[in-house]
């Protein structure tokens, strides 16, 4: 029996372009009608059509398929999914830290409503980080902009942090702080991040601990954390290093963009 270009689309569910293109290619073979232009599909077309599907669903180009269908040997079948199957594995593994990663973004959303202008002591996370903005000016130095378009390649593990100087931190007028990424220890062996400076390594330390926020454009300042400050010299605590934190997340409050941001303080 013969069938017509679109009878063939309704029964695989693929487009009469398609259909179009792998005739183009020579994977299938229609006959044209003797008085018209139509193409007639016979059962082994379908089969060869169906051959096609098969190793699209894998993946594979719509130019891969069509060699693969028409040339392919056993051997060379063999070792081209023996590629498919690392970078399925390479996929696999990639969207297991992603899955990872969601879970822990929802944890650092119910923190930054839970721990909210809140004081605790703790140990902080061990991380690494580099800076590359100080206040409002990027250093735009070869080195830092080839490091800065890695780590944002390495988007979401990586995390927009901060960094505060104690003396800063003691000052009301004090308005200098520095930004840039950090990525937890975790993910630095899993992604395999390279520790050169100007990479820092965070060890883990003794720290008050709190959450804040800062809305709308050019708000954020050392001056949002004085209550940590306070906190330490009301209850005998020693600031002993800069605050550092991280953007937790980014909402939308009333009319203005809203960050909530953690924030550890190292403590003696």
């Amino acid at each position: 029996m013969k069938y017509k270009i679109g009878d063939v689309s309704k029964i695989l569910g693929i487009s009469a372009d398609l259909l179009r293109y792998y005739e183009k290619k020579g994977v299938v073979m229609p006959m044209k009608g003797k008085y018209n232009d139509y193409r007639y599909y016979d059962f082994w077309d379908i089969n060869f059509l169906m051959d096609c599907l098969w190793f699209k669903n894998f993946g594979f180009s719509i130019d891969q398929v069509a060699d693969i269908v028409k040339f392919y040997s056993t051997e060379q079948l063999d070792d081209l999914f023996q590629t498919k199957e690392d970078e399925l594995e390479a996929t696999i593994a990639r969207c297991q830290l992603l899955l990872q990663r969601a879970k822990e973004y929802r944890d650092d959303l119910k923190k930054a409503h839970e721990l909210l202008g809140v004081c605790d002591i703790v140990e902080s996370p061990e991380y690494v980080r580099y800076l590359n903005r100080y206040t409002d000016t990027f250093d735009n130095s070869p080195e830092l902009q080839k490091l800065s378009h890695e780590w944002l390649n390495l988007l979401p593990f990586t995390q927009r942090c901060f960094e505060i100087e104690q003396d800063c931190l003691m000052s009301d007028e004090g308005m200098d702080y520095a930004w840039g990424l950090s990525l937890n220890m975790e993910y630095v062996n899993l992604l395999h991040v390279s520790l050169e400076p100007p990479v820092l390594h965070i060890p883990k330390h003794r720290c008050l601990r709190s959450v804040f926020k800062s809305s709308g454009k050019g708000n954020f300042s050392p001056q949002l954390i004085r209550y940590m400050v306070d906190y330490c010299q009301a209850n005998g605590l020693i600031i002993c290093g800069p605050a550092r934190g991280s953007l937790l997340c980014s909402v939308s409050e009333g009319d203005a963009l809203t960050g909530f941001f953690e924030v550890w303080l190292p403590i003696k």
